[in-house]
């Protein structure tokens, strides 16, 4: 490697200079140049002269005008140019931290980087193609990453697919996004892409990593294979690939859901990642390695773009250490890793954040009275005190912090939050009960709010920019408008800034939809903002319940008052578009299946006392609904006529409801891999009790 660091070296003496385009180059040990590639790059070398770069585009070898603000005008960089930079600054600090048979093993930057320039060349040898894709089906680990890293440093695109998706599902996407390479986790995900190898002609090679082979293939290896692939490829001709790409060019593809249709490949470029890795991450108060190395824990699907801007590029550019959690970190072992890597900062989807205010409140329902009644004290005084943040009585600064040492600091060390300064929630709305239960801990929880077409955070909340209910402040250098307002001041959340996308690929339709004539991104969702900037996000357009009579009745406000008036309740969906009246499906708290992480049948902790408190014996949800518990039954009545009362006009009554034989979940098909309400899989899914609400 170190003759390739001179030739590197010498390369980036002057960064500002572009070397003539790579794909006019010849290129040796099976690199191909797509059509694709040699047709834009004979279009922009017309006469010498580029045609005027456009905002948006649909193709993978495109470039785009960056959306570039006077107020926070760094200068373009390619993920190369930033990792170097990071390389020359943290080289020898701890990047990654993952356990192999119970020990942590420590990868330095120094070294990611290298095992990241061995994979580049790997992925040449195999093929790789300019602007087509190595996609990437497995669990966060170092290898993800530097597949990752790897794959954009050989000019390729980096295509995250969730674990949870079927082979048909990676089908759509590795056909779509003309993938490769794939790099698979396990056999499990393997087999997923056997099945369908056939139907993907461009699919040149297999890589498997955290499993042995079983059986042998054509073009299949296992990492350890796989990184020693490319050692013939010369430095110059990797150095060659890197110096001719360009920051308004596409690296990343984060694919949508598909919550709504087919999913949507966003096309996001070098300058996307490495200005918002940059500028979001400080927003929210993140620090740089020279001030305090953060460290941090990966658990979430690195598919999914929150997790891939904070774990991953946030990563390298600051020097943080990302300790790996386990497979199952969602199924009860992510509290033994944060203990263990006692992070800095953490972010968590609000389910999560739900599931640890859940967990907390099981085991106080099991606790003796004393030790209730000094958690009930302990937390009124914080909660008060950071609601009111007063500070007028000497008293009150003493008694909370009297609480904090006898009460939170023991339950942040439970929880492995001991050295946590930052909480962040993000891609969902976080309900007032969660975050009002982890300000009584003192865990102000940050919002976030951005979606895979902003690159992630768009807006942040931090230590210094926080108001409870407010995703925070456009990052500096963003904007945010609202358009079509409502009398309220509701309107349409629009973004301009650099985390903007480049575009859908192959998508020109759904681009046009999102980006409008003007370049400003078109998020879909309802806010507001105060007078000092603080955006609030009040609902989704898509969402918006359109009564019969033509009422507009935003749903999370009412699901998130149900859930706060019952504890009992786990999930609450409301129905009503083009109806006559409210309904709502209600989902009860029920304990997870330590092995699947699927609910059960067995009430929680918390549900159980709810039951005891109001006189029924029930322990589980079956027994509830098959006799439709008097009491149960009675005291959820009572909870929506006390929601009911507080709603500003009739129409947004409730007037059905019924309770599921099922919480939601991942593997129901309510939930997205990200634990988001799947709204228009749950109408289908129990159509049938709908119905019912609405026969004459």
């Amino acid at each position: 490697m170190a003759g390739s660091e001179e030739t590197l070296k010498k390369k980036l003496q002057d960064e500002n200079e572009i070397a003539e385009s790579h794909e006019t180059r010849t290129l040796t040990d099976k690199q191909k140049i797509s059509k694709e590639s040699l047709t834009y790059s004979e279009k922009i070398q017309d006469k010498g002269k580029e045609p005027p770069e456009p905002l948006w585009t649909t193709f993978a070898d495109s470039v785009v005008k960056l959306r570039i603000d006077h107020s926070c005008s760094q200068t373009p960089i390619t993920v190369h140019q930033m990792f170097k930079e990071t390389v020359d600054k943290y080289g020898p600090l701890n990047a990654m931290a993952s356990k192999k048979n119970g020990k942590w093993e420590k990868i330095t930057f120094a070294e990611y980087y290298n095992l990241s320039w061995k994979a580049a060349k790997s992925f040449l040898k195999l093929g790789l193609e300019r602007f087509h894709s190595v996609a990437i089906l497995g669990f966060n680990s170092p290898e993800w990453f530097v597949s990752a890293v790897g794959a954009i440093f050989a000019g390729g695109i980096v295509t995250g697919i969730y674990t949870t998706n079927s082979p048909e599902a990676c089908h759509y996407i590795a056909y779509d996004c003309k993938a490769n390479i794939i790099v698979v986790e396990n056999q499990k995900q393997l087999d997923k892409i056997m099945q369908i190898w056939s139907r993907l002609p461009y699919l040149k090679a297999v890589v498997l990593y955290n499993d042995s082979l079983s059986e042998r293939h054509p073009n299949l290896y296992t990492m350890e294979e796989f990184m020693e692939l490319g050692n013939e490829i010369p430095d110059a001709t990797l150095n060659d690939i890197i110096s001719s790409q360009k920051p308004n060019q596409c690296c990343v593809l984060v694919y949508t859901s598909g919550t709504t249709g087919k999913p949507k490949g966003a096309m996001l470029s070098h300058d996307n990642i490495t200005w918002t890795a940059a500028h979001a991450s400080r927003a929210g108060d993140m620090q740089p390695a020279e001030i305090q190395q953060e460290i941090i824990v990966s658990y979430l699907p690195l598919s999914h773009i929150a997790a891939q801007i904070y774990d991953l590029w946030t990563g390298i550019k600051w020097g943080e250490q990302v300790y790996f959690a386990e497979p199952d970190a969602l199924k009860g072992s992510l509290v033994n890793t944060l203990k263990e890597a006692q992070p800095t900062s953490h972010m968590g989807v609000p389910r999560v954040w739900e599931k640890i205010m859940e967990k907390l409140k099981d085991t106080s329902a099991q606790s003796g009275f004393m030790k209730k009644k000094v958690l009930s004290w302990a937390m009124s005084i914080s909660l008060e005190r950071n609601l009111s943040c007063s500070g007028s009585s000497d008293l009150k600064p003493f008694r909370t912090r009297l609480a904090d040492y006898l009460v939170h600091a023991k339950i942040r060390s439970a929880l492995g939050f001991s050295h946590c300064q930052k909480h962040f929630s993000g891609a969902a709305p976080v309900t007032t009960e969660t975050l009002d239960f982890f300000l009584s801990l003192n865990i102000p929880l940050y919002q976030a709010y951005g979606m895979s077409e902003t690159t992630g955070p768009h807006c942040m909340s931090g230590p210094y920019v926080y108001r409870r209910h407010s995703c925070g402040k456009a990052v500096p250098g963003c904007k945010v408008k609202l358009v079509n307002e409502d009398a309220d001041g509701n309107g349409e959340i629009c973004f301009w800034g650099r985390t903007v996308f480049m575009g859908y690929l192959n998508m020109e339709d759904k681009t046009k939809e999102a980006i409008d004539d003007d370049g400003w991104l078109h998020s879909g969702d309802l806010g507001r903002q105060d007078k000092d900037g603080f955006l609030y996000v009040t609902g989704r357009i898509k969402e918006l319940i359109i009564t019969a009579g033509g009422e507009n009745v935003p749903p999370i406000p009412i699901e998130d008052e149900v859930k706060k008036e019952l504890p009992i309740v786990s999930n609450a969906m409301l129905i009503g578009d083009q109806k006559k009246f409210l309904s709502m499906l209600l989902t009860l708290k029920s304990a997870l299946d330590p092995d699947t992480s699927d609910p059960t049948d067995n009430l929680t902790e918390q549900a159980r006392e709810f039951c005891q408190k109001i006189g029924s014996k029930a322990t589980k949800v079956s027994e509830i609904v098959a006799t439709r518990d008097q009491a149960v039954y009675q005291a959820i009545q009572e909870g929506i006529d006390r929601v009911n009362m507080k709603s500003t006009a009739s129409v947004q009554h409730i007037q059905k409801w019924t309770v599921l034989e099922r919480d939601f979940s991942i593997s129901g098909g309510e939930f997205g891999p990200t634990m988001k309400l799947k709204r228009l899989a749950v109408l289908e899914k129990y159509k049938d009790e709908i119905d019912s609400f609405y026969k004459e």
